[in-house]
């Protein structure tokens, strides 16, 4: 990793002038920033750059430390000889393992940060959690949201909740647009007429904000072009934008804060927020918003603490300073014909990185909270954005040797194709350990040496076993260590049954999403690409025929692994691999029952998957359930000690023949 957290001199100085004509161009009357005292928002020390290094090799150390021991006692309890076979299942585990060991000691890092409190945090984190306005003269941001063929009533009724959240908040600075790129003429019409309506609504309330809608009548560049065209047209009246999908909401509280920090901290060009999932009633929704909510805090706070300036851009719930993105996040077309080359798909994390480059810094907020997005509502929908997100992180190995980008920013681009590139390797480890164990009768390394005999073999399971609780673990203990963090989950009792039902959820999951993904990485070098469609953002039931049809691959992958442990008569192994067949086998049901609003709707009324938005729910988000006609928090607890309502089952629509969905939704 790099250790410089300022940039040279003369980038430094295109910094400090760039802002300065961003602010003044948005709002003549701004002071220089450039001569504030607030121009370097650094980390604490003498020596930023050695404070960063030193947080850095903190989590470079104990990874490479983990993974090596590992793979020095698997060689011990396991020698590979001459075997062909043995050394490939030793030289797969090892780098699997190394994966696994890195993701723990994400988390144990992450923990300690956390107990490090404001140590930890970054000056603009600490200034984030402290109450203020936004400075008179600030210039003005615009707040935009890209569409593409989306539901309109859905998307205003987001904005509609927006913009009565910024009267509220009194920020009177800040400007929303639409920005559609939608071709379907009859799609474009129900967005005009919705348009209209909220143009009506807002006209009665002079505290409400501007909204605006732009339709191009030419996609080029998809989402990025449809960014790049707002930065070129209206750009020079705005000095800040706050990037919207879709499916985002965001309160007029954060908007503002987003816009004081950015005013404060002319050096900072991009700042990130978490925006968790939320909105969904289906059971794999309910199960996802949970588990995301309960284990993403630790990996975000260690990501935060060791990138410190050097962020990454997710594509949506950030605010930027436009003339900064305007000129330096242009991007290209790769090389090459598709998948890996031409247009960039997953474009945020480059734009980030690009603007990192040009000497600008990229921070996260991890914990500023008032920002959600939606998610996928079932399986199949969920499978369709991994293979999208699979070629996106792919075409970034194109990215990888680009001249001048920070080290921080080639180590997200390697982390992200390494998160796609690991499970081919987990279905080749599990297949050849699978066969090594049926000709030798051991388990080995296919049972992470709980089977085996000795102290090496005792170790590496300790090790291993550690190495794949840990991140949950960790997570659960941090929760229930706070009374505070506890009740945002319901309670003790039902946070560990929720973990526990998860738990069991993701064992039979992770086949069929490692199954998957493994063909998107091998289509993809294959040079299959993605068919991009317009994302189904309701909770959504799966029906049997559309599940079947897309999860027959996994059906004969599982019946044939039952089968060949059939044919082998080992029954150790084929106790040991059973959960995997069985998951595979009933993938499509898998989907079908994970896709029930009632069934999800029932868990969060008995106390089951519940999260901060359920215990805890923002106005926002209860008004928006309210204009949606969904249940809101109330009507949940209302139903927890009497009779459960809404067990009517979700709509049932047809699907695409491949699920995929189009490049409206950035993040990767």
């Amino acid at each position: 990793m790099s250790s410089r957290a300022v940039p040279p001199r003369a980038t430094a100085s295109r910094v400090d002038a760039a802002a300065e004509r961003s602010q003044r161009n948005a709002c003549p009357a701004m002071p220089d920033p450039s001569g504030t005292s607030a121009a370097r928002e650094v980390w604490s020390g003498r020596n930023p750059g050695r404070v960063l290094r030193t947080r850095r090799l903190a989590l470079a150390v104990p990874s490479l430390v983990a993974a090596g021991g590992i793979a020095w006692l698997a060689a011990l309890a396991y020698p590979a000889g001459v075997s062909p076979l043995a050394w490939a299942v030793l030289g797969l585990f090892s780098l699997v393992m190394a994966w696994q060991a890195f993701t723990a000691c994400q988390y144990a890092y992450g923990l300690v940060a956390a107990l490090l409190g404001d140590r930890a945090k970054s000056a603009l984190e600490r200034r984030s959690e402290m109450a203020g306005a936004v400075p008179a003269g600030a210039g003005r941001t615009a707040a935009v949201m890209a569409i593409h063929a989306e539901d309109a009533v859905a998307v205003f009724a987001r904005l509609r909740v927006m913009a009565r959240s910024l009267a509220q908040a009194g920020t009177g600075d800040i400007d929303i647009f639409v920005l559609s790129d939608t071709r379907d003429g009859a799609i474009a019409a129900v967005e005009e007429h919705e348009y209209a309506r909220i143009q009506a609504w807002a006209s009665g309330d002079p505290a409400l904000p501007r909204i605006r809608y732009r339709r191009r009548t030419e996609n080029v560049g998809r989402k990025a072009g449809n960014i790049g065209e707002f930065c070129r047209t209206y750009g020079g009246e705005y000095a800040f934008m706050i990037v919207l999908d879709a499916d985002s909401l965001m309160t007029g509280a954060t908007m503002g804060r987003l816009v004081r920090l950015m005013q404060e901290s002319p050096r900072t060009g991009l700042i990130q927020t978490v925006s968790y999932a939320a909105g969904r009633d289906t059971l794999f929704a309910r199960i996802q918003q949970f588990a995301v909510r309960l284990y993403a805090p630790l990996a975000l706070r260690c990501l935060e603490t060791w990138q410190g300036p050097e962020g990454s851009y997710w594509g949506h719930n950030a605010i930027l300073r436009i003339e900064a993105f305007a000129q330096n996040a242009q991007l290209p077309r790769l090389p090459g014909r598709e998948p890996l080359g031409g247009e960039i798909l997953c474009h945020d994390i480059v734009e980030g990185a690009l603007m990192v480059r040009a000497g600008w810094e990229v921070r996260l907020l991890p914990e500023l909270g008032g920002t959600w997005e939606e998610m996928p509502t079932n399986l199949v929908d969920l499978l369709g954005r991994e293979r999208r997100w699979c070629q996106g992180n792919l075409q970034h190995l194109r990215v990888l040797p680009w001249a001048g980008l920070r080290a921080a920013s080639r180590w997200h681009f390697l982390v992200g194709i390494l998160s796609y590139g690991v499970l081919p390797l987990w279905v080749a480890f599990l297949g050849l350990a699978a066969w090594q164990a049926a000709r030798t009768g051991d388990l080995g390394l296919l049972a992470y040496g709980l089977t085996g005999h000795g102290a090496a073999a005792h170790a590496l399971a300790a090790l291993s076993i550690a190495v794949l609780a840990l991140p949950k673990l960790l997570s659960l203990g941090h929760v229930l260590a706070s009374r505070q963090r506890r009740a945002a989950f319901g309670g003790t009792r039902s946070l560990l049954a929720s973990a526990a039902l998860e738990q069991a959820a993701w064992v039979v999951l992770w086949p069929v999403l490692t199954l998957f993904t493994a063909g998107a990485v091998v289509a993809t070098f294959f040079g299959r690409v993605v068919r991009w469609e317009t994302q189904d953002r309701d909770d959504r039931q799966v029906s049997w025929g559309e599940a079947f049809r897309l999860q027959a691959d996994a059906v004969v992958v599982g019946a044939l692994i039952a089968f060949a442990l059939g044919l082998v008569g080992d029954a150790w192994l084929a106790l040991w691999l059973a959960p995997l067949a069985l998951a595979l086998v009933t993938s499509p049901a898998q989907s079908v029952w994970t896709s029930r609003a009632d069934l999800g709707r029932l868990a969060r009324a008995r106390g089951l998957f519940l999260n901060a938005d359920d215990t805890a729910q923002a106005p926002e988000l209860a008004e928006l359930a309210q204009i949606r006609g969904l249940p809101t928090h109330g009507t949940v607890h209302g139903t927890v000690h009497g009779t459960v309502h809404g067990t009517v089952h979700a709509p049932v629509r047809p699907a695409p023949l491949e699920p995929a969905i189009w490049l409206a939704a950035d993040e990767a």
